[in-house]
């Protein structure tokens, strides 16, 4: 169970300028594949300007910033290796053969347009920047089509939580007051499902002792 209280003493517990280098750098990590989502780390940039902790404004561009370098490093992954990085074994393992001849039939066939929709999926961000880089795609256009992108979606993000930031308060509140419930229902679903499991295997064995 997810301790609400922990997660909302650490964000209170950084301060300026840590809050821009934690965020900057988990950003830049996922551009190299840390398997954290994007958006959770721009929200948790916005949560941390809600709380004082940051500037909103230099939050947005320390946001943009990473988002940017992450990406732009995908992309001269691809570029640099070619179809060669899509047989490393690390990468065999996170793609399907079918996955990415669609990924790169769509750029191939809508390769602005991709780029552009990449960043607004999240599972998919990282597969279409490499293989932008891999066919060839030329950087300059990568940039705009993905830097337009990221300036619509970074700044909704980061300032949306910033400005909502009472709600999200407020839900941290109704959410630790639900915990101990929650737990108290999984832990008697498990007794429950346990218990019968019980009784059936005592009533087969009764069943098999008489016969």
């Amino acid at each position: 169970m997810i301790n609400i209280d922990s997660i909302v003493g650490a964000i209170q517990s950084i301060h300026e300028p840590w809050t821009y280098f934690i965020i900057f750098g988990i950003l830049l990590l996922c551009g190299f594949g840390l398997p954290i989502p994007e958006d959770i780390t721009l929200i948790a940039g916005g949560i941390m300007a809600y709380y004082g902790k940051a500037d909103v404004y230099v939050m947005i561009l320390v946001g943009l910033l990473g988002v940017m370098l992450g990406d732009g490093a995908m992309f001269q992954i691809g570029k640099r290796y070619g179809n060669r990085v899509f047989e490393w074994k690390w990468m065999k393992r996170f793609l399907h053969t079918d996955r990415l001849d669609a990924v790169k039939d769509k750029l191939r066939n809508h390769g602005y347009k991709v780029i552009f929709s990449a960043r607004f999926m999240p599972g998919l961000r990282s597969l279409v920047f490499l293989t932008s880089g891999a066919l060839g795609i030329p950087f300059r256009i990568f940039l705009f089509f993905d830097g337009l992108a990221a300036l619509i979606s970074v700044p909704a993000i980061v300032y949306s939580c910033y400005f909502f930031g009472d709600a999200i308060h407020d839900a941290v509140h109704v959410i630790k007051n639900v915990e101990q419930g929650v737990l108290a229902v999984i832990v008697i679903g498990i007794l429950y499902f346990l218990v019968k499991y019980f009784i059936k295997r005592y009533r087969e064995r009764r069943a098999g002792e008489e016969s």
